[in-house]
């Protein structure tokens, strides 16, 4: 007979994590892995990686792609950052770096390292909103080619997860091009996490 092996307590979890220098020889700069989680959440964020400004702080989305984000949620930022209610785990915690047209991909090792381990203490989440074309390549395996087909199928994916484009200003272009999220998704969006909190 197996017995599962003993977790750590989620304080201690996130200590380590905290510590993590997995990918120090990939930085340019010291490692400062963002994140924020609490047993009670009933929603998690999971988005690429914290950018400068995030990085600077320690404060999870806290920049303009952060704000945008509370407006489509529909939340204030007391609500936002109470992890009671929602948990934010990005796919790389660690700032990567600047790249030729904006910041580097989320580095590779966090997830695969850390993801499951943070999950196995957060029993109550109902709903994990997938941020961008990294977050939904490792959760939605692939469920459609492109980040728009999955953005525009939200409905495919519920109850679990929910699909979202980044919301950084730099994809204006994107929002421009299809209106529908704005006149579709997001209120849908609001409406499931008002539902849940």
């Amino acid at each position: 007979m197996t017995h599962k092996a003993e977790q750590i307590p989620l304080e201690d979890l996130l200590k380590h994590i905290a510590q993590c220098t997995i990918c120090e020889e990939h930085l340019s700069h010291s490692p400062r892995p963002v994140l924020s989680a609490n047993a009670q959440a009933k929603i998690l964020i999971i988005g690429q990686a914290p950018g400068t400004k995030v990085h600077a702080s320690g404060i999870p989305w806290d920049d303009a792609s952060g704000r945008r984000l509370r407006q489509w949620l529909n939340v204030d930022t007391d609500t936002f950052y109470d992890n009671k209610q929602i948990a934010i785990m990005p796919m790389g915690f660690c700032y990567p770096g600047k790249g030729r047209s904006g910041d580097l991909p989320p580095r590779p090792e966090c997830a695969p390292q850390w993801h499951q381990q943070v999950l196995a203490h957060l029993p109550n989440i109902q709903l994990t909103l997938l941020i961008g074309q990294y977050a939904q390549r490792y959760y939605l395996n692939d469920s459609f080619p492109t980040l728009t087909e999955n953005v525009q199928r939200w409905k495919d994916h519920l109850p679990h997860y929910f699909a979202l484009p980044h919301p950084s200003p730099r994809n204006q272009i994107w929002l421009k091009k299809h209106p529908w999220f704005t006149d579709e998704v997001v209120p849908a969006l609001q409406q499931r996490v008002h539902d849940l909190l």
